[in-house]
This record gives C-alpha cells, structure tokens and sequence, in this order.
C-alpha cells in the first residue's frame, strides 16, 4: 500500500472511530432513559459499570489523532479534522461520564416518578437526546449546517433547565416534597445541562473541521 493511500485509509479509520464512539454514548443515552421509563435497574447497573469501554476508545483515538499529527503531518483540511477529532473525545466521554452519574442517581430514587418534581424534565430529556443526536451526526457528516442548528438551539435546553430549577425551588419553600430528593432531581436535570453543553461543543468542532473557525475566530 502506497504511502498517500495508507495515510487516507488512516484518516477513514479515525473518522469511523469517532463514529463509533458518539454512536456508542448516543445509543446509552437512549437505553439510560429507556430503563428510567420501564424501571429496569439491571440496565441501570450496565450504564453504572460499563464506562470503560468508552474510555478504552477515547485512548485509541488521541493515540491515533497524535500518530497522524507525527508521522504524517496532515495540512489544511485534513489536519482540522485531526485536530477536532482529538478535541471532540473528549466531550464524547465526558457525556458517557454524565449518563453514568444520572444512572446513579435513578439508582439512588429507587425509579421515583420525576414528573412529580417537575413537569419538564419529559421534554428536557427529549431535546438534550435530539441535540446530542444531531452534534454527533453533524461532526460525522461534517455537515457545517446541521452543527450551527446544534449551536443556535442551546437556549432551548438551558431555558427547560431554568424552568426545573424553578419547580424544585417551590417544592423546598412549600416543603412539599423531601429536600435530598429535590437535591437529587436538580443534579439530574443538572447533568442534562451539562450534555446539551457537551453536545455544542461537538457541533462548534463540527463546523471547525469544515471552516477553521470557531466562534467565529479564525483558528487553522
């Protein structure tokens, strides 16, 4: 195999890594608030103990971006997409870390009805899941377009984090309902801030890949 051929099959690999990876986190995102709903603790449990793998991917795929960075010194195009790739794992694994802290917390409520603490947690799960969605798929595709959507959409899930955060607050002045499992379901809603923030950053170095830029500041 010829050097140049070589180096695009390299490319092609770390591309289908990152794939696999935002997949892999997607696809627990969606088994974590499927067990919620069907109070499945054994899946929970899975969610719990089953980070390593994503951890084990991220650690190829650095080690893979810094061995093209080296050894073939990519330019232009191809060096953006190394480089975002290296940087996008990392908010992949930390969105693969943040399901693993909210199974611990459904473990914790022993499947508490959440709708109980606020109305919006249903729709604040949906929209962190479709925002996730199409970062990931934005980056894949490099679709420049489908990113900035990502980005422009974040107010919607900050916005339904606000409004939780305003429900809790008056089940503890009312006293309504029992104050650690309102600490509880703030971290919950916490942590699906926290993935929506995580899921902007995949899009911004989805559009960086394809246009250099970030925020609008030139970069490669």
């Amino acid at each position: 195999m010829s050097p140049r051929r070589l180096y695009e099959e390299e490319l092609k690999q770390l591309q289908e890594s990152v794939e696999e990876m935002g997949m892999g986190v997607r696809a627990t995102y969606a088994r974590l608030f499927s067990a919620l709903q069907q109070q499945k603790e054994s899946v929970i449990e899975e969610i719990i103990t089953s980070d390593q793998s994503t951890h084990t991917l991220q650690r190829r795929i650095e080690g893979s971006c810094l061995n093209l960075i080296t050894k073939q010194q990519p330019i232009a195009r191809d060096l953006r997409q190394v480089s975002a790739s290296l940087k996008v794992v990392t908010d992949i694994s930390r969105i693969g870390d943040q399901c693993s802290d909210i199974a611990e917390l459904v473990k914790r409520m022993h499947f508490k009805d959440l709708q109980e603490f606020s109305a919006h947690i249903p729709q604040m799960i949906e929209e962190t899941g479709k925002q996730l969605t199409e970062a990931i798929n934005a980056f894949v595709d490099r679709n420049a377009e489908s990113a900035q959507h990502v980005v422009t959409g974040d107010d919607t899930v900050d916005d339904l984090f606000n409004q939780v955060k305003n429900d809790v607050i008056a089940h503890l002045r009312s006293e309504a309902k029992d104050p650690d499992d309102c600490i509880d379901v703030m971290m919950f809603a916490k942590y699906l801030e926290k993935i929506g923030d995580h899921a902007v950053n995949i899009a911004n170095w989805a559009i960086f890949q394809e246009t250099g830029e970030v925020d609008h500041i030139r970069l490669l």
